[in-house]
C-alpha cells in the first residue's frame, strides 16, 4: 500500500502533481466533479476506514477497476498510467466533496444520494467562488492560447468502394485500377459517401498514416489505403481548407468559455485545498 498525505508530501512531489496536464477530456467545466464522477462512480462505494477515521480516504481496487472498465467500455482500450491516475484524482475530488458535504449536514433530505450530495457541496464552494477583472486584452489572449477550439478545421469529402466478402490485398489493387479505367468488374460492391469530415475525425476512425496518405491522394483517383482497420479502396473527392476563426464574431462565446474555464480552475484549486485535511491511501492493485 502507497500512501499520500496532502499536508506531509514533500513539496517537490506536490510540485510535479500539480504541474501534471489532464487529457483534454478532463478539462471541460464541471466535467470533473459531478458529471464524470457520477458516471465512472455511480455506485455508493463506502470508503474503507469512513466510519473509524472520517480524515482517511483509500483509494482501493474497487475503484481502479470501475474506472478501467468505464474507460474502456467508453474508448474501446484500458487506460494508461497518466489516464488512470487522471481518473483516481477524479474520484478523490467527488469523495473529497462528499464528505465536506456530510460535514455540512447538505445530505439532509438525499439519503444514500452521492451524486446530489456531491452537487450540494460543489453549490457551496461555487457561492464562494470570484471571477477575477477581465477586459479585452485578457479575452483576446485566451482565445489565441485556445484558437484550436475555435477555428474551422480542414475538411474532407472522400468515397469508399466496398468489395463483399474476404478479399485480398491483390484483389483490392486490381479493383482499384478498374475503377479507375472505369469498369467497376464486380456486382456485389457497394459505395459509401463521406462528406465534410475533419480531419481529427479521420484520426480518429482511421488512423493518422490514412489521414496522411488521403491528405497526399491526387483528387478522383481511386486508391488503396490502409487504415486502422485494414486496407481500404478510397477515392478522396474535394478539400475543403480551414478556416481561422476572427475573436471580434466570437467575443461573446470565447466570454462563456472563458468564465467556464476560470471557475472551473478556481473550482479545482478549492476542492484541493479541502483535501488537504485528509490523509489519502493508495492500495495497490491486484495483479
Amino acid at each position: 500500500m502507497s500512501i499520500l498525505n496532502p499536508v506531509s508530501a514533500p513539496a517537490k512531489a506536490q510540485a510535479a502533481i500539480g504541474r501534471m496536464r489532464y487529457p483534454n477530456w478532463l478539462r471541460e467545466p464541471l466535467l470533473h466533479f459531478v458529471l464524470l464522477g457520477g458516471l465512472l462512480f455511480a455506485v455508493d462505494h463506502l470508503v474503507s476506514g469512513r466510519s473509524d477515521d472520517p480524515r482517511t480516504i483509500t483509494v482501493d481496487a474497487k475503484v481502479d477497476g470501475e474506472a478501467r472498465q468505464v474507460f474502456k467500455a467508453a474508448r474501446g482500450r484500458e487506460p494508461n498510467e497518466e489516464e488512470l491516475y487522471a481518473l483516481r484524482r477524479v474520484w478523490l475530488d467527488n469523495e473529497v466533496l462528499y464528505r465536506e458535504g456530510l460535514a455540512l449536514q447538505v445530505d439532509k433530505g438525499d439519503t444514500a444520494i452521492r451524486d446530489r450530495v456531491i452537487f450540494k457541496a460543489l453549490s457551496v464552494i461555487d457561492a464562494g467562488l470570484k471571477l477575477p477583472p477581465v477586459n479585452e486584452k485578457v479575452l483576446r489572449e485566451w482565445f489565441e492560447s485556445n484558437r484550436a477550439k475555435y477555428d474551422e478545421p480542414a475538411r474532407y469529402d472522400f468515397e469508399e468502394a466496398v468489395l463483399a466478402g474476404e478479399v485480398s490485398e491483390s484483389d483490392l489493387r486490381a479493383f482499384a485500377a478498374n475503377l479507375n479505367a472505369g469498369n467497376p468488374g464486380d456486382a456485389n460492391a457497394s459505395l459509401r459517401v463521406f462528406k465534410g469530415r475533419p480531419r481529427a475525425n479521420l484520426v480518429q476512425s482511421y488512423g493518422e498514416e490514412f489521414a496522411k496518405a488521403l491528405e497526399a491522394s491526387p483528387v478522383g483517383e481511386w486508391r488503396v489505403l490502409s487504415t486502422s482497420g485494414g486496407l481500404r479502396v478510397l477515392r478522396l473527392q474535394a478539400i475543403v481548407p480551414a478556416k481561422p476563426a476572427a475573436f471580434e464574431s466570437l467575443a461573446g462565446v470565447v466570454m462563456h468559455d472563458w468564465t467556464d474555464a476560470v471557475m472551473a480552475e478556481q473550482r479545482t484549486a478549492a476542492v484541493r485545498t479541502l483535501a488537504q485535511k485528509y490523509t489519502v491511501k493508495v492500495e495497490a492493485a491486484s495483479p
